[in-house]
């Protein structure tokens, strides 16, 4: 036998060893193994899905950060409280994150944006209780309505709708010189014998009307008008105040947030009272100064009370852009609501607000 060909095994068996790569050794166990298989690369996501992943974390992070703010119950610097005003309408970005997320293939951007839509529905409920602690005999049935007629454009629809409804308490704000004529030539007074009116150019005049005797009390300061004035109601004295705060605007907020903060006071300081503040507040119940207000004095929104807490009442035009409900009718425990709606006037961009309300006597048998 060719050595070169053959050996023999610790049996005395021969075997061929001609192929070279049969390693085997003596025991039949092979010398060789299989070298483990490297996974080939995976091929790059394309680039539309590139893209739509990074389009989803742009408005997520900019849910997140709207979302954060109204957690920590703070309002922030601009554009926040511009932004905030608009929260329900944050469903539409973040809702678009989670179709871009899915579409992309990304789980962690799936995630957050179904933590997002959660934590949006969570704070868009109606804030506050939905009843007041209102009890005993009903003293007085009110109609309140408020009113931003847009520098007096609005005075003669103003007019027309004070003569259909018929409100017990009025409560007007950008009453020019031109409105708070028409309120003095076109509304007698011996349907509104009482009145506390701020004469002003532009946006700075304010009224409010009564059928219900007023007494003189100071109104809090502003920029913009806001007069007050104390209400003889069904036996009650009922403190009222027009409220109307500059707006958020850049470079306008520390302002904002101070005259917001001065009806804060107000509120904090008739907490007890029969109290009434309606108006164009320039804030809505998602942002942390509007809701100090709220919790200062002890308020109720009747919009929110009547089912109608997301109704928008700013831009009246609400094709343009979205809308949110800036101006309310507070009212102070001893209200109950009936009802609100939300009424369209010409050359205005506010919506005019018509509230009816219950003042009850709480138990004081006649007692104010």
């Amino acid at each position: 036998m060719d050595s070169a060909d053959s050996v023999v095994n610790a049996d005395g068996d021969a075997r061929d060893v001609t192929d070279p790569t049969d390693l085997t050794d003596a025991t039949g166990v092979s010398g060789v193994t299989d070298a483990p298989e490297v996974a080939a690369p995976s091929p790059p996501p394309p680039a539309w899905q590139r893209i739509a992943a990074r389009s989803a974390a742009v408005l997520l992070a900019g849910v997140s950060v709207l979302i954060g703010f109204r957690a920590a119950d703070a309002d922030g610097v601009t554009p926040v409280p511009q932004l905030l005003a608009f929260l329900p309408w944050l469903f539409a970005p973040a809702g678009l994150g989670l179709l871009l997320a899915a579409a992309a293939r990304r789980r962690t951007g799936l995630v957050w944006a179904l933590v997002a839509l959660a934590a949006i529905g969570w704070f868009v409920r109606p804030y506050g209780a939905d009843a007041t602690e209102a009890h005993g005999r009903v003293v007085a049935h009110l109609r309140v309505l408020t009113a931003n007629v847009e520098f007096g454009g609005a005075a003669e629809g103003l007019v027309d709708t004070v003569r259909r409804e018929k409100p017990d308490l009025v409560f007007v704000q950008e009453c020019d010189y031109t409105c708070s004529g028409a309120l003095e030539s076109r509304i007698p007074r011996k349907d509104y014998p009482y009145r506390e009116v701020v004469e002003a150019g532009g946006a700075e005049g304010s009224a409010i009307l009564s059928v219900h005797p007023l007494r003189a009390a100071a109104g809090v300061p502003g920029v913009l008008a806001m007069p007050g004035a104390v209400a003889e109601i069904g036996g009650r004295s009922v403190h009222l105040q027009l409220a109307h705060p500059l707006p958020p605007i850049p470079g306008g907020v520390a302002m904002w947030r101070s005259e917001l903060g001065a009806l804060r006071s107000y509120a904090a300081g008739v907490k007890g009272r029969p109290a009434l503040l309606a108006g164009d507040f320039n804030a809505s119940q998602d942002h942390a100064a509007f809701r100090a207000l709220l919790d200062a004095g002890g308020l109720h929104d009747s919009a929110r009370l009547a089912g109608r807490s997301r109704t928008p009442s700013w831009p009246a035009d609400s094709a343009l852009m979205p809308g949110t409900q800036i101006d309310h009718v507070l009212v102070s425990g001893d209200f109950r609501a009936r009802s609100a709606r939300f009424l369209d006037l010409a050359n205005t961009d506010h919506r005019t607000l018509l509230v009816e309300v219950d003042l009850y006597d709480m138990g004081r048998n006649g007692r104010p």
